[in-house]
């Protein structure tokens, strides 16, 4: 009887992300079945680094590519794998896991593994905004400057996100914007604009909960500009993942729009910041992208987290 040919999977792993310690990572990877798979592991050196090595294997016609890593080693590997037929495994150890979250991919290291070894496949969108891949969100106003602010630091983690923040809030002086879509015309100040092709941020910090990641559309979340006494309320709203209720939020439902703001700066993708022209267009490609994910979903994952437990699991 002739051997089944092994799966050949590439691990690329980003020692420094988020503020989880990947060096179990390697030996727990051997709980993958060695009779079925070829697993390659590298360790990312630089920025960027992650692009390359996933470009390397989508040449060299792997099966699989699994990213270890936060939010942008995500993005910097999914990326190159988008249209092709190779499969993007996903073990998060950042600080936001926003993709992971909203797939409902366990952030414990085991876990996610059992995930990878069960093989079930769910094809899901991405975004591109103005030439750039997006999974999760894009977007301009307050959460972009939040995430210019991080380019400089060093540090990652909740608290250094929290306290750019509130730095950020009293200094943060929010645009006129027009939105073109489908379905006509939005112009208006907004304290910010996001592009939710997910449901949220990470952190299970949900910007537009009622998004789907499947359904070839994304969510356009307009919060009209904030006072101070407004925060408490739409912080609760956001980790409870009732935004829907609040009052400053406009939705707009669309595969494609095009943002038009005062002057060129800085954009939000899947939370790193990058500088473009004060005209954006967005859209989504639909299901264009293979991930492994849970056979099932936990009843208790589809149920709203409490907010007392989101706030708690965030700081």
């Amino acid at each position: 009887m002739d051997t089944p040919e092994k799966k050949r999977v590439y691990v690329i792993i980003n020692p420094v992300s988020g503020t989880k310690s990947k060096k179990s990572i390697p030996q727990k990877l051997l709980a993958i079945d060695a009779l079925k798979y070829d697993v390659h592991m590298i360790m990312t050196r630089y920025e960027g680094h992650a692009t390359q090595i996933a470009l390397e294997a989508v040449n060299d016609k792997v099966d699989c590519v699994i990213a270890v890593g936060g939010d942008g080693t995500i993005n910097e590997v999914a990326k190159v794998l988008v249209n092709t037929d190779v499969v993007f495994g996903i073990i998060p150890s950042g600080s936001g896991n926003g993709l992971a979250r909203d797939l409902y991919i366990p952030m414990n290291y085991d876990k996610a593994i059992e995930i990878i070894q069960q093989g079930n496949v769910k094809r899901i969108d991405y975004g591109v905004a103005n030439g750039n891949i997006f999974f999760c969100t894009c977007g301009v106003g307050f959460d972009a400057q939040v995430s210019e602010k991080a380019l400089t630091q060093t540090s990652r983690g909740k608290l250094m996100y929290a306290k750019n923040m509130v730095s950020t809030f009293y200094k943060f002086k929010p645009e006129k914007y027009k939105i073109e879509s489908a379905d006509g015309v939005f112009e208006e100040e907004a304290f910010l604009i996001t592009c939710a092709n997910a449901s949220q941020y990470g952190n299970n910090a949900y910007i537009a909960p009622q998004a789907d990641i499947q359904d070839g559309k994304m969510n356009i979340s307009i919060l009209k500009p904030l006072s101070v006494a407004n925060v408490p309320q739409t912080a609760i709203q956001m980790f409870s993942r009732n935004l829907g209720n609040n009052s400053k939020l406009i939705e707009i439902l669309t595969p494609e729009a095009t943002i038009f703001r005062e002057k060129e700066g800085v954009m939000h993708l899947d939370g790193n910041a990058i500088y473009t022209g004060s005209e954006i267009h967005v859209k989504i490609i639909h299901q264009g992208l293979n991930v492994l994910v849970p056979r099932e979903v936990p009843k208790s994952k589809l149920k709203k987290d409490a907010f007392i437990t989101n706030i708690t699991r965030w700081i």
